[in-house]
């Protein structure tokens, strides 16, 4: 038997994830231990939970895998701030003490966290852009398959097309820092203010608030003009005059922004005006425009009928459908932790396969597990819980569950569903889920507003019975991992006018313009999610329950979670999300929980000044 263990950590999104003989075995983020959003530290309780989740010591591990290679960051880092001298003195001052003291460290500072478990073996030390690559194309089914990974930057990587055959992954073709179109897409997400790496998600489900105008087409052409010269194979090279991301303390040269755009960087929390809306919606059509080249030319240069992604950038779902819808390929997959967190997964398989040579075996319909790989937690466990309490709840058998659960939704009621193992990734895919029915056409906002306490423009995702994901939206391929969006299909919309477009956000945001209103964006697009009683029985039988009593077999799934908090990982922390929302009822394996029963001193109030 041969343990690898990846890890991903000290900048965002920390994990840890156990290979055994070339499975995965278990994975978490370190976040959902911590309860600290994009937890950066090393991953210590992700360790934990692995290791006893194979019962296994720390003397059973034959090698550790850390995600990136720290002293090329460095040279990136060194190299950067000479070629941009005398600018970026201030942000050099700052960075360059904590990589001589830790980071320049690295190995040393692994090898003593690791002790702690009585890990000793070797560490070895992937580039940042393999393991992206790697993450994709071994657990995909393919045995063959050309790759895209794109995200902020790594060492000197940003963009990377690769071609992997059974156990190798050949570099063919790659764009180097500082151009980038992850840092790109999150220079605006600062500038329509949110959070760089963690808001890019809402500046995606921002954008189809903009309109297709003259301001909209004159936004596009400033930045194909001014910040972004593109080429025809999908390289890039951005106007760096404009960034101050290479050796700043911020993404953009406000003063260049202002003057180039006539609106100023929006503060966060401030009014969301038709503005940013646009701007949004500009960046997000140049961004597939790049996608979309990139796509072609990794065929050109493979010939390849399969294609896998990973990095930050594939997370962004609107893209991913429509190279999805593109044709180009036959086959997609993308790692459904896309981001640094899957870094770990690609780390530990880079090991297993071109370290140490072992052969690859393709599995259907892939070798994530559904990415169901975190702590699950036995009824024993929750029965702890509830006495621990003083919690008020009934066990039920599957059925009686499934069915009650079934009517509740159809009344109305949003209901916390906590089951089986936790999701790796940052998607909640049934087991850590709230959720609710799609038809309520007030559900949006009331989950937005009184269970989520986030943005009321945020979209809801549709989970759908894999078998029945034709008959809703213009989708015919599975999206397990919930990484597609497509539109709702003609027969589940109602008509608009034909102002539709030119309505105000509000006005836009609350039109009642579809059958399925809560999971149907201002576009007519959902990010779906199919399920299969192979990938997840008990969500999937749920589904079916609610199918058969209201012949809809489309759910809202959200995750189970308030903003600014990670997914919840525990029965603890689901009865805590659930006692501090408006959340109607809770389920936790089979135990039934109604807010109404529950006694009032395990009310608690959330904080809405620490959410970010």
């Amino acid at each position: 038997m041969k343990a690898i263990i990846g890890i991903s950590a000290y900048y965002h999104d920390s994990a840890a994830i156990l290979l055994i003989d070339g499975c995965i075995v278990a994975a978490a983020q370190e976040e959902r231990f911590t309860r600290k959003k994009h937890d950066s530290s090393f991953p210590k309780h992700a360790i934990a939970y692995v290791l006893q989740e194979a019962g296994l010591d720390g003397k059973d591990i034959s090698y550790v895998a850390f995600y990136e290679k720290p002293f090329i960051k460095f040279e990136r880092l060194l190299e950067t701030y000479h070629a941009f001298a005398p600018k970026g003195l201030q942000s050099f001052v700052k960075a360059i003490p904590v990589w001589i003291k830790d980071k320049l460290y690295m190995k040393r500072i692994l090898k003593k966290e690791l002790e702690t478990f009585g890990i000793c073996s070797k560490i070895l030390f992937p580039e940042h852009h393999l393991s992206h690559a790697a993450s994709a194309f071994y657990p995909s089914p393919y045995e063959e398959a050309v790759v895209l990974t794109v995200d902020g930057v790594g060492e000197w990587a940003t963009t990377t097309i690769c071609r992997g055959n059974k156990e190798t992954i050949t570099l063919l073709r790659e764009l180097q820092f500082p151009h980038s179109l992850g840092l790109l897409y999150s220079a605006f997400t600062y500038y329509c203010g949110f959070r760089v790496n963690s808001g890019e998600y809402k500046l995606m489900g921002l954008a189809p608030y903009g309109m297709l105008s003259e301001r909209t087409l004159q936004y596009i052409s400033l930045i194909k003009d001014f910040l972004v010269d593109i080429r025809e194979d999908g390289s890039f090279l951005l106007n760096m005059d404009y960034f101050d991301y290479a050796t700043g303390l911020k993404m953009t040269n406000n003063r260049k922004w202002t003057k180039l755009f006539g609106l100023p960087p929006r503060k966060p929390e401030g009014e969301l005006t038709q503005e940013y809306m646009d701007m949004a919606y500009a960046i997000q059509q140049v961004t597939e425009e790049i996608l979309l080249k990139l796509v072609a030319t990794a065929k050109q240069l493979s010939g390849c009928e399969n294609l896998v992604m990973a990095g930050g950038v594939a997370l962004n779902c609107v893209a991913n459908g429509k190279i999805q819808r593109s044709g180009l390929f036959e086959n997609y997959y993308i790692q459904p932790a896309a981001g640094d967190a899957g870094g770990a997964i690609g780390a530990a398989f880079a090991v297993w396969h071109i370290y140490l040579q072992e052969k690859r075996t393709c599995e259907k319909p892939d070798g994530m597990s559904g990415a169901y790989l975190g702590p699950s937690f036995s009824d024993k466990d929750i029965r702890n819980m509830i006495r621990k309490a003083g919690a008020v709840a009934k066990r039920l058998d599957d059925v009686a569950l499934y069915d009650k659960t079934a009517v509740l939704l159809d009344k109305g009621f949003i209901v916390g569903w906590f089951q089986g193992c936790m999701e790796f990734g940052p998607r909640a895919l049934g087991n850590r889920s709230i959720l609710a029915d799609p038809r309520n056409t007030d559900m949006q906002k009331k989950l937005n507003l009184k269970i989520k306490y986030r943005e009321s423009f945020r979209p809801f995702a549709p989970t759908v019975l894999e078998e029945d994901v034709a008959r809703y939206f213009e989708l015919d391929v599975p999206s397990p991992y919930m990484l597609l969006v497509a539109e709702i299909k003609p027969e589940y919309r109602l008509a608009v006018p034909d102002d539709y477009n030119d309505f105000s956000y509000f006005e836009k945001l609350y039109y009642h313009r579809s059958v399925l209103q809560a999971i149907t964006h201002v576009d007519f697009t959902g990010r779906v999610q199919t399920v299969t009683e192979l990938s997840n029985f008990r969500y999937y039988a749920l589904l079916k329950a609610f199918k058969e009593l209201t012949g809809c077999s489309v759910l809202v799934n959200t995750s189970f979670n308030v903003r600014g908090e990670p997914i919840v990982c525990t029965p603890e922390d689901a009865y805590t999300c659930f006692m501090s929302t408006e959340i109607d009822f809770l389920v936790l394996g089979n135990w039934f929980f109604c807010k109404n029963d529950q006694p009032k001193e395990n009310i608690k109030e959330i904080n809405k000044e620490l959410i970010d």
